[in-house]
């Protein structure tokens, strides 16, 4: 990943975390600017207007979210998804959502979640298998450097993937089905722009003659508020944030509890129960999806310089403990 930036741009408080070259550009003119460079070989014809330049391969030399691929990460991938596909169910989501928003599981803050996310490893994700705490970093880094006065959008991409600490004995231990890979809605048909589409075909709900209609046992523009969701990692931490009364705003919540459901941001699925709310906040899920996606590197982030910064912004949007 190669991020540029101008000098003037750079405007937080705390050091970028990976600039490792500074030197003059010369285009008529000298012009001073910042070198970010994740480890990534970028072609220049997908660096964005902003700077942020999203690679074509991921860590382990494969195009991003590519599930043919053939290699181990991949048959671990695909486990996760059959498993997942084949359990998730409405009653299952129902009875997760009401145990787990009982919030009664620990007290501590964002930072400390964030720690404790050293331990996990997604087996979801076919680009990446680093600690999860380096993506968030990594990923709200690349936004830092894009969008340096949201900071609400930085606090978000920190935060985005805490919910996995469900894969922690402390929190159930549950299996990486029930927390990871990509979100779908329940209670209503399961489109096939879903990963691995075909294991649905084992699920209960497939075969229910009101859940697998279009609609099902929702409205056209109920709003996603109102829809269930796949149970995992994004939906617990949506609760977790509106429990404990965030101040952040409703993009914020709409990145955490979507930004894993791609049949919707990526393919354009389920719109039809989408309301005029959800509209305005997937114009935002949409800019940090690349951020989410492109960002992960084998390159990581120096916690301890970001550290301070981040925790300015956790205490300007967060109590200083939470209910887990």
């Amino acid at each position: 990943m190669t991020i540029r930036i101008e000098q003037s741009e750079a405007v937080n408080n705390a050091a970028p975390a990976v600039v490792v070259e500074q030197k003059n550009k010369v285009v008529g003119e000298e012009k001073e600017e910042l070198v970010l460079d994740g480890g990534f070989v970028v072609p220049d014809k997908v660096v964005s207007s902003h700077g942020f330049a999203a690679p074509d391969i991921n860590a382990f030399g494969n195009s991003f979210r590519n599930y043919n691929a053939e290699n181990e990460r991949q048959k671990t991938v695909e486990n996760l998804y059959r498993e997942q596909h084949t359990t998730q169910t409405l009653d299952f989501v129902k009875k997760m959502r009401a145990e787990y928003g009982k919030l009664n599981r620990a007290e501590m803050s964002i930072w400390d979640c964030c720690e404790l996310l050293n331990s996990v490893v997604d087996d979801s994700d076919p680009d990446l298998d680093e600690p999860q705490i380096q993506h968030l970093l990594q990923s709200a880094e690349a936004i830092r450097k894009d969008y340096p006065n949201e900071d609400w959008l930085h606090l978000t991409a920190l935060i985005h993937d805490l919910g996995k600490i469900l894969l922690l004995p402390q929190f159930g231990g549950l299996p990486q089905w029930a927390v990871v890979g990509d979100t779908f809605p329940l209670g209503c048909a399961f489109d096939e722009s879903n990963v691995h589409h075909k294991y649905f075909a084992e699920n209960p709900d497939s075969k229910n003659p009101i859940y697998s209609t279009k609609n099902g046992v929702y409205k056209e523009g109920c709003g996603l508020d109102s829809v269930y969701m796949s149970w995992g990692h994004d939906d617990y931490m949506y609760l977790v944030a509106k429990e404990n009364k965030t101040t952040l705003p409703s993009a914020a919540l709409f990145i955490v509890r979507y930004h894993s459901f791609y049949p919707l941001h990526k393919h354009g699925a389920y719109k039809h129960l989408m309301n005029k709310q959800d509209e305005e906040d997937i114009k935002w899920l949409h800019i940090f999806n690349k951020y989410d996606l492109y960002s992960k590197s084998k390159v990581h982030v120096d916690v301890a310089a970001v550290k301070p910064y981040y925790q300015s912004l956790i205490a300007k949007y967060f109590p200083e403990k939470l209910r887990w």
